[in-house]
């Protein structure tokens, strides 16, 4: 397990640093996911230990909200100051996010009946 932990902090690390090399305004911790998940399709089968050290993770989750907490609390007269304008930017933001969604499943349907429609002819 301690090699699996390894192996995916290892690609949070690789992320952070190409995040900070690059001047990427994407967190680096999305790029080592997405560095994670590009070597595990291309390595086939999830190693047992690399699974157990994932459902590890799942499983104390709320622990790493920790942080995230501590920092509303350290920011909250900031947050008091713009409370209405960032539940406002939420708001809409979630809206449309649910609305382009929707838009894109749809057209995934549009375009998956049309296949098989055209493979029916």
């Amino acid at each position: 397990m301690i090699k699996a932990l390894t192996s995916i902090l290892l690609c949070q690390l690789v992320g952070e640093v190409i995040a900070g090399m690059a001047g990427l305004r994407v967190p680096g911790a999305v790029i080592g996911l997405i560095l994670l998940f590009g070597l595990l399709h291309i390595g086939g089968e999830t190693s047992k230990g690399l699974m157990k050290a994932g459902d590890m993770l799942l499983s104390n989750l709320s622990l790493l909200f920790v942080p995230a907490g501590v920092g509303v609390m350290a920011h909250w007269t900031l947050l008091m100051h713009d409370g209405m304008a960032l539940s406002v930017a939420i708001v809409f933001s979630t809206l449309i996010t649910i609305g382009v969604t929707g838009a894109t499943m749809a057209s995934f349907q549009r375009a998956r009946t049309g296949k098989q429609d055209a493979a029916h002819d």
